[in-house]
């Protein structure tokens, strides 16, 4: 797809397979993509506007299983259910996308710069995470504002410093999750107990505090 690199591609693709193809940066556009695969493809610097990966009925959407997504960008895009097992995403972003169901499973968000040293990079935000898999996933200090991700599973992952401002999030989710250092202004925070989650370094606002003191029994009136 050499010649195709500055051209807006505006097609459908049925079952088709884009397994370990280069398809650097290429721009899609309003395409549909049902039953897909993008095992081992290149996806770096892509671009994918209004797209659709999965249609209703569908039991799973688009495998992007061990692609190479780095700096890839999903604007407004239907995701559902898509599959981004062992993914390399630094760099990624997903805004105002629909990720219900998504399985990150092992996907990478960090840039490895020693055996215990790294760095992340990405941008999720305005999108539904609603039962999407996060399982051990990192995405420390990356902006990730106006989420909803009740029901997803969040087990054992680190959103360390991270902008979580004005995600919503079930109360059962606190305490799976490293949040340490991250940003919850605008965050319902029902549910979250300060005596069994470290809030080291969080930042939140001033009437989120009778939410944290409530365990305690502290009623907070006024400012």
């Amino acid at each position: 797809m050499d010649d195709l690199q500055h051209e807006t591609l505006e097609r459908d693709y049925f079952e088709h397979d884009f397994g370990g193809e280069d398809l650097q940066g290429l721009q899609f556009r309003r395409c549909r993509f049902l039953r897909c695969s993008f095992n081992r493809a290149d996806l770096t610097d892509c671009r994918f506007e209004q797209c659709l990966f999965v249609e209703s009925g569908d039991l799973l959407g688009c495998d992007f299983s061990y692609a190479t997504l780095i700096n890839a960008k999903f604007s407004d895009c239907r995701l559902n259910l898509a599959r981004f097992t062992g993914a390399r995403c630094f760099g990624a972003e997903f805004r105002d996308c629909n990720l219900q169901g998504a399985d990150f499973y092992r996907a990478s968000f960090a840039n490895q710069i020693g055996i215990n040293h790294y760095f992340c990079s990405a941008v999720i935000t305005g999108c539904n995470l609603t039962y999407g898999n996060l399982s051990q996933l990192i995405l420390e200090e990356c902006e990730l504002t106006d989420n909803r991700w009740r029901g997803a599973n969040l087990t054992g992952a680190s959103l360390r410093g991270s902008n979580l401002s004005g995600g919503e999030f079930s109360p059962e989710l606190w305490g799976e999750f490293d949040l340490r250092g991250a940003n919850l202004t605008r965050v319902d925070l029902e549910g979250l107990d300060p005596r069994e989650v470290s809030l080291e370094g969080v930042m939140i606002e001033a009437w989120q505090q009778s939410q944290l003191l409530a365990p305690f029994g502290l009623i907070v009136c006024g400012e």
